[in-house]
């Protein structure tokens, strides 16, 4: 295994000691003190390599400090990096056309994290069903599923059934409904309320677990929506720009989603850019001083937004994840017919996948898999204690996935 001379004075132990003495204690990481990343790779302050298998949750699709992603954001960073919206910048209009252009939407919104994306398309829709629609004021409601992870904010929050993310933070936003996902029959009694602005879903439910629909779902909920005139909200934060083997999830059931929101990967890990796509008929309600944010659009996420899609699209990213994909699924089934006992179930699409382990979710066994893993050379992490969700870069060689297959079955195989 590759070690490289240490280049910080102070150990890991040291650093996750200084982080908890003065950090907030709002997460609870695999102990590993990452330094630097290139590729599928990162290395630990003590040199040690690692492959990674989470991407920062899908934001480093490109993998990392990709060159030509790290080239556009050090020649902008030396031009201009931020103006506000007070003024035009000679970026954020070409970047519009061609990120419009990319997702086939008429107007995009741009901002900076995920789940501000999320906020914007919610008030993107409750402002169309007004103008639009003819929603009484105050009255438009949002559909939800139950299971979902938009964010952390209170907005986002108000829709989740997490007790982790919800408890102790009410009260919550009102106009939210929450049925069950992959449920048509609750969508379709949801959707016959007229007060209903929009449907918002992730295609695939990330953080809950890596959940994938029935592959009716998705394109019947769409045109159900389409009937009542709702709109279809697609939270493609974490499934989209190539992740699940498409360029969005969506793409895979032939259908586009009234409004599209994006983040994590549209910036190649880079910094922070979100956007949220749509129509003139829904963008449009949006006027000067109702929506915005001092960083969003802003030059230097414009040049690194970008590059970080031209080599999604010219580095194949979508259909090396489609096939990468297939090879890790049978390889993990294979692992899970000798090891009933400790796996449960295989599912995912693309490079989005996790493995359920035969254990509860209070139990510690997933985390010490984890541990054991990196141990080994890789780094993954559990979600909802028992579901370990394997999400590498989307450079990934096939020699490199069979690997880290290699590892995973190894570790696994002899697993008490």
């Amino acid at each position: 295994m590759e070690v490289l001379t240490n280049t910080t004075t102070l150990s890991s132990a040291e650093l996750m000691e200084l982080e908890d003495r003065y950090n907030a204690h709002n997460y609870h990481p695999i102990p590993v003190v990452l330094e630097r990343g290139r590729g599928v790779h990162v290395w630990d302050v003590e040199g040690k390599r690692y492959y990674d298998f989470l991407s920062a949750y899908s934001a480093v699709n490109q993998g990392h400090c990709h060159p030509r992603i790290i080239g556009a954001l050090t020649e902008q960073a030396q031009k201009l990096t931020l103006t506000s919206r007070a003024f035009y910048n000679n970026l954020l209009g070409e970047y519009a056309e061609f990120i419009t252009h990319y997702f086939d939407h008429d107007r995009v919104l741009p901002m900076n994290t995920g789940v501000e994306g999320v906020e914007t398309a919610i008030k993107l829709a409750r402002r169309w069903a007004y103008n639009i629609k003819g929603v009484a004021d105050d009255q438009a409601k949002i559909i939800f599923v139950e299971g979902n992870f938009h964010g952390r904010t209170l907005g986002a929050i108000s829709a989740s059934t997490d007790p982790d993310s919800r408890k102790g933070f009410g009260p919550y936003m009102p106009g939210y409904v929450v049925i069950p996902y992959n449920d048509l029959t609750a969508l379709e009694t949801a959707l016959k309320d007229p007060s209903v602005a929009g449907f918002l879903v992730e295609p695939i439910q990330g953080e809950a677990g890596v959940n994938v629909p029935d592959e009716d779902y998705l394109p019947k909920a769409f045109e159900m929506c389409r009937q009542r005139h709702v709109l279809f909200i697609a939270d493609e934060v974490q499934t989209g720009i190539a992740r699940t083997g498409k360029r969005l999830c969506c793409d895979h059931y032939g259908f586009k989603p009234d409004i599209l929101i994006l983040g994590k990967a549209l910036s190649g890990g880079v910094l922070p850019v979100s956007a949220v796509l749509s129509s003139d008929e829904v963008m449009l309600t949006i006027k000067p001083g109702e929506h915005g944010s001092t960083f969003g659009g802003n030059p230097l996420a414009c040049a690194v937004a970008m590059e970080a899609l031209k080599v999604v699209e010219e580095e194949k990213l979508a259909e090396n994840a489609e096939v990468l994909g297939k090879i890790f699924r049978t390889r993990m089934e294979a692992l899970k017919n000798r090891r009933p006992d400790l796996i449960q179930l295989v599912r995912g699409k693309g490079l989005l996948n996790a493995i359920v382990i035969n254990d509860s979710e209070e139990s510690k066994t997933a985390w010490n898999i984890c541990l054991a893993l990196a141990d080994n050379g890789l780094l993954a992490k559990p979600t909802h204690g028992n579901i370990i969700r394997f999400a590498p870069p989307l450079v990934m060689t096939r020699e490199q996935m069979e690997d880290c297959c290699g590892i995973i079955e190894r570790v696994m195989a002899d697993w008490e």
